[in-house]
């Protein structure tokens, strides 16, 4: 069965880049070498994978980095952190 992952990887700028990949090896050594100067992560380098999650279906994979790519710094690093239980409670108290 294939695996998909999400990711999340911590930038030089301390900004935050979320990704879906089939092989998440693979894919985090294409950002840290890659020659894409249009890449968000061509300048941002050196990169950290900071977390990834794994899933048997692609569907889910796609949903799931898509809701992460619309969240705010504060609930990335919630998830970062593996404080789970703690996202219902930030997505109440404010949007995204």
């Amino acid at each position: 069965m294939k695996q998909y992952f999400v990711y999340i990887l911590l930038c030089n700028d301390s900004s935050y880049y979320t990704g879906i990949t089939n092989d998440i090896e693979r894919r985090f050594h294409e950002h840290q070498t890659g020659d894409d100067t249009k890449c968000y992560t061509y300048k941002r380098k050196p990169l950290k994978l900071v977390f990834y999650e794994n899933f048997n279906d692609v569907n889910q994979a796609i949903a799931f980095e898509k809701q992460v790519k619309g969240w705010r710094r504060v609930k990335k690093e919630t998830l970062i952190n593996g404080n789970w239980n703690l996202l219902p409670d930030l997505s109440r108290t404010a949007k995204n």
